[in-house]
């Protein structure tokens, strides 16, 4: 019993090297499960993959052709574009219209770097690519491109300099590429460079003068240029034209202020008659109307004048006003100042005219086309030197040739030459033409003997002319041809009807009658008498010598036995005032 006892292994240990064998014998029957299910499922889902490819080849190939899979439209393709984004894209394709063309080569490569350069602001970078591509490539087919870009690199640079370098290239370009559509975009920058550098219409008009020559030679040389490009160059033409003849109107506004009236008329005269569609035509035409009222003002005060002149010239001036104030009711119906002017004709006394159906529906089209202040335009008008060009009219052909300007010398003569002959009526009527040959002068010219023909003489010679001779005391004289029968002097020549005479005899020579056919007139004096001769001067009396023969002279400075001179008395010099002389102890704090 003891030795079974002894013998016997506990439980526990036994129990537990069992238990570890089983757990050890699961796991292995799980893993080898796990992978035999992995790979049956592994290839049943290879088995599927490759029953559906099998199935979709044999749909593939029995499809029908007329059922084609249709292209996948792009998502960007599916985006509608803003109208902001068209306009973009239409403002790069226009200035870069070889946007996406040829990029492969190099010259095309070059262009397109410099294009993008001159978006961002880099134009030095931008001219030095196209120059570049004009040394490299000087057979390109972006020649022509690459000048145009370089004259608008310096355009969109600004500044004096610039724009001067910028006008250089363009004219260059027209005269090398004066064919191409391109030309005439070239002549219409030349303009807006000038328009640039317009100033305020009291400053220099010099500006807005070549711009207006620019675009007026754009319209002119180019006729079939394109029509937004033709358009947008007479919209500049009348916004040039509005800042010229605001510039008038405000100087004849500042003569009128002065009291100058003919200056006056004649700047409101030239604004009338040159700019036609400017926005204050209205305050032109009824400025010009006070300006004549004016001058018939004047004319009621002189007292001295009589009255039948007065009232013709006080009628004359006051019919011109009407004439000006008329134009505002009847071309101008629709401008903001027509009360004024039928205020004015009411004043005057004449009656208002009635505008036509046509003449209103013209003056309301022309008025509804400009444009109207806000706040932006003003805030650059008031900060930024540049015309204001914001009432330009939008509609009607602006003129491409300026009638003859109104000057105020002209308007003075006219005056005068009005006052003349209000005080004598008949004054005109005497007045011979300038063209051809007054009633009075045919008529003298008929009644006159016929004179003389005589064959041409010919030309005078130096030895021809006669001299006096020496001490005779005779003269000579010029007088017109002597008639028949009468005597001739002796010593004459005859030179073109008219005759030198050189008398003998000291005596008087009498003038001969006028000839009315002869055009020359009489030349020297109406007295020819001989100059009595000329007399001998005194002679000059003899000198006289002051000093008489002896009379004591002055005496000479003596000087020492030696030779030297005598030393001369020291000077005292304490009472003088000199600043080189020394102060000593307290004298020398006292300023004086």
């Amino acid at each position: 019993m003891s030795g079974s006892v002894k013998t016997r292994r506990s439980f526990f240990v036994s129990g537990g090297v069992g238990v570890l064998a089983v757990a050890g014998i699961l796991a292995v029957s799980t893993g080898a499960v796990a992978q035999s299910t992995g790979a049956t499922d592994t290839a049943a889902s290879s088995q599927k993959t490759a029953a559906d490819t099998t199935t979709a080849t044999v749909a593939t190939t029995t499809a029908t052709p007329a059922k084609a899979k249709k292209t996948k439209t792009r998502k960007e393709d599916k985006v509608i574009q803003s109208k902001d984004t068209k306009k973009e894209l239409r403002k790069e394709k226009k200035d870069n219209p070889l946007a996406g063309v040829d990029g492969n080569l190099p010259e095309k490569q070059l262009y397109d770097k410099a294009m993008a350069a001159i978006k961002i602001g880099h134009y030095d970078t931008a001219r030095l690519n196209l120059q570049t591509l004009l040394n490299a490539y000087p057979d390109t087919e972006y020649q022509m491109r690459a000048k145009l870009a370089i004259a608008d690199s310096w355009f969109k640079e600004g500044g004096t300099a610039a724009l001067d370098q910028a006008e250089s290239e363009y004219k260059d370009f027209i005269t090398f590429f004066p064919n191409f559509p391109e030309a005439a975009e070239a002549q219409m920058r030349v303009g807006d460079i000038y328009f640039r550098e317009m100033d305020k219409p009291d400053r220099d008009y010099v500006k807005a003068v070549r711009a207006q020559e620019e675009y007026r030679l754009m319209l002119q040389q180019f006729p079939d240029a394109p029509p937004e490009l033709r358009a947008q160059a007479q919209q500049r033409l009348r916004e040039v034209r509005e800042a010229l003849a605001d510039g008038e109107r405000e100087k004849a506004e500042f003569y009128a202020i002065q009291g100058n009236l003919n200056a006056t008329i004649a700047r409101y005269q030239t604004v009338v008659d040159t700019y036609p569609q400017y926005s204050h035509m209205d305050e032109a035409l009824i400025g010009l109307g006070d300006a004549y009222e004016a001058e018939a003002r004047y004319y009621r005060t002189q007292k001295a004048m009589p009255e039948a002149a007065k009232e013709t010239l006080m009628a004359k001036n006051e019919g011109q006003a009407a004439e000006a104030y008329g134009r505002v009711v009847l071309e101008h119906s629709a401008a903001p100042h027509v009360e004024d002017a039928k205020d004015r004709l009411a004043a005057i006394g004449f009656p208002i005219p009635t505008p036509t159906p046509e003449q209103i529906a013209a003056s309301v089209a022309l008025e509804s086309s400009r444009s109207q202040y806000t706040i932006t335009s003003r805030a650059e008008l008031l900060f930024m030197h540049k015309p204001d060009v914001v009432m330009a009219a939008r509609t009607g052909d602006p003129t491409l040739t300026d009638p003859p300007r109104t000057l105020a010398p002209n308007v003075r003569q006219k005056i005068i030459d009005e006052y003349i002959v209000a005080l004598n009526p008949g004054a005109a009527r005497t007045a011979p033409a300038p063209g051809p040959q007054s009633a009075p002068e045919t008529a003298a010219a008929t009644a006159a003997p016929a004179a003389p023909t005589t064959a041409p003489a010919a030309p005078l010679q130096f030895e021809d002319v006669p001299t006096a001779a020496v001490g005779t005391g005779s003269s000579a004289s010029v007088v017109t041809t002597p008639g028949p029968g009468s005597s001739t002097p002796s010593r004459s020549s005859s030179v073109g009807g008219l005759e030198i005479v050189s008398p003998s005899t000291p005596a008087a020579v009498p003038a001969a009658a006028a000839d009315p056919n002869n055009p020359f007139k009489p030349v020297g004096p109406a007295n020819a008498a001989a100059l009595p001769p000329v007399e001998k001067a005194a002679d000059a009396p003899p000198e006289i010598n002051d000093i008489k023969p002896g009379s004591q002279q002055p005496a000479a400075p003596a000087t020492a036995a030696n030779g030297k001179k005598p030393k001369v008395a020291p000077v005292d010099k304490t009472d003088e005032s000199s600043s080189k002389k020394k102060k000593k102890g307290l004298a020398k704090l006292n300023p004086f």
